[in-house]
């Protein structure tokens, strides 16, 4: 399975100034399986460490933990020397042993060539639980589930995503959209985890895949008490539970009364922060004024939240997968939360975006996406099918002047009067579509 964020790994190891990584991401999204492909690729020896199964390495980190030592007990318990450069080393759930992560900054500092990634599926709870760590001695990487592209190389669909990226601002042949057209239904009821997804390649079952996914939310579940403090378990499902029906209203800000009757914000709020520092779900927040920057303009008491992964999310929606392949009636209700939790985990997954928001207009207009690079603020409106009906974008248009519009819907590919449509289908060629229609802006065409 091809990862993209190998090439952001192979360019860290070639970094001037390297620094020990840290590879955050929820449990199952394929962290360990990549590092250690990353090592057996790139390295010519890998050492891998799971200090949740080896509690006896507490001791290891309890006392001096200065690289040298460090190094010379690890390559004892290697049974080979650990090599500068040569060697990497994998310490995976390192927020079980806290010092392991402080003696990173003495790694950065004394020992830089030795590679080090660290990993752990609580990581970003333990962080910002105020385990200690070296700020500004470590860098940082997340890995999501697979996006859409990742999803396609896994099909052996190379070619297909090759002549997207190469056809420029033109409309994609039929055969090419009716292709990608069924690969998209097909994840929006799979999604991007690994493992449902290697489940669907070697069985073209959908009830294993389902199997899959649902082991997958009933381990997350369970983490809920193993590493939740107990005063906010039941607060966690009640707000894990509520998320597919706060992205089926119409309007999906979140409201605390879903959660359960009589809820409030200040009950909920540890909870929350507990799902998105795990990385089970994602924040979208409110902008009032499309100008720069966005985050001096958010209203932090508005806000969206959406779920980790697309075919996860449709499951816990007991949504069927016939539902969306054959188009049934159902899916018209729903397809909306479908299509913008795809939408969002493509934008996510984008290095050039900053961040993502959503923006609107006394509740007469709301466009679904804002989101900046270095160059301009771009509104982006999410439509499930082919209904190309864009009135929030014009108030937009009215309201900012912007001099670029995106709208992304099953409607093929065109840039027209300073709105540019993309398909659901190849918005992971978002950036390069950007770039040629700046450039067709400075022609004059």
């Amino acid at each position: 399975m091809q990862r993209l964020l190998f090439n952001d790994l192979v360019r860290w190891k070639n970094k001037k100034n390297r620094l020990p990584l840290i590879l955050k991401g929820a449990r199952q999204v394929g962290k360990t399986w990549l590092l250690n492909e990353f090592g057996k690729t790139a390295f010519e020896d890998v050492l891998y460490i799971n200090f949740e199964n080896a509690p006896g390495l507490k001791e290891t980190f309890d006392g001096d933990i200065s690289p040298s030592r460090i190094i010379d007990l690890l390559s004892a318990l290697h049974g080979k020397r650990i090599k500068p450069q040569k060697t990497l080393l994998i310490f995976d759930e390192v927020q079980e042993i806290p010092r392991a992560l402080t003696a990173l900054k003495y790694f950065a500092e004394t020992a830089p060539e030795y590679a080090i990634c660290c990993a752990g599926s609580m990581l970003g709870v333990a962080l910002h639980g105020g385990t200690s760590f070296p700020v500004g001695k470590v860098d940082f990487l997340t890995l999501p589930p697979l996006d859409f592209e990742e999803f396609l190389l896994a099909n052996g669909e190379k070619a297909v995503i090759e002549f997207i990226r190469k056809d420029g601002i033109q409309k994609i042949p039929k055969a090419i959209t009716e292709k990608l057209t069924d690969y998209l239904k097909l994840y929006l009821c799979i999604g991007g985890m690994p493992a449902a997804v290697n489940s669907w390649l070697e069985t073209r079952d959908f009830s294993e895949v389902e199997a899959r996914q649902r082991d997958i939310l009933e381990t997350y579940e369970n983490d809920f008490s193993k590493h939740a403090p107990k005063s906010i378990v039941p607060k966690l499902r009640y707000l894990w539970n509520s998320v597919p029906s706060q992205l089926a209203k119409e309007n999906k800000k979140f409201i605390y009364g879903l959660v359960r009757e009589g809820a409030r914000a200040r009950e909920y709020e540890e909870a929350m922060l507990w799902l998105l520092d795990s990385g089970l779900l994602r924040k979208v927040g409110r902008v009032t004024k499309a100008a720069a920057p966005l985050k001096a303009y958010e209203d932090l008491k508005a806000f969206k939240l959406y779920h980790l992964d697309v075919g996860l999310l449709r499951v816990m929606s007991e949504l069927a997968p016939e539902a969306i392949l054959n188009g049934i009636k159902i899916f018209a209700e729903f397809k909306g939360a479908l299509t913008e939790q795809f939408v969002l985990s493509e934008l996510a997954g984008k290095r050039f975006i900053r961040n993502i928001y959503y923006w609107t207009s006394e509740a007469t207009a709301e466009v679904d996406f804002v989101f900046a690079d270095n160059k301009a603020i771009y509104p982006l409106e999410v439509k499930a099918g082919e209904n190309l009906q864009a009135r929030s974008l014009k108030v937009y248009r009215e309201r900012y002047h912007p001099e670029l519009l995106i709208r992304t819907s099953l409607s093929n590919l065109r840039f027209d009067d300073g709105l540019l449509n993309i398909p659901l289908y190849a918005l992971f060629n978002l950036e390069t579509y950007l770039k040629y229609t700046v450039s067709l802006h400075f022609l004059g065409e």
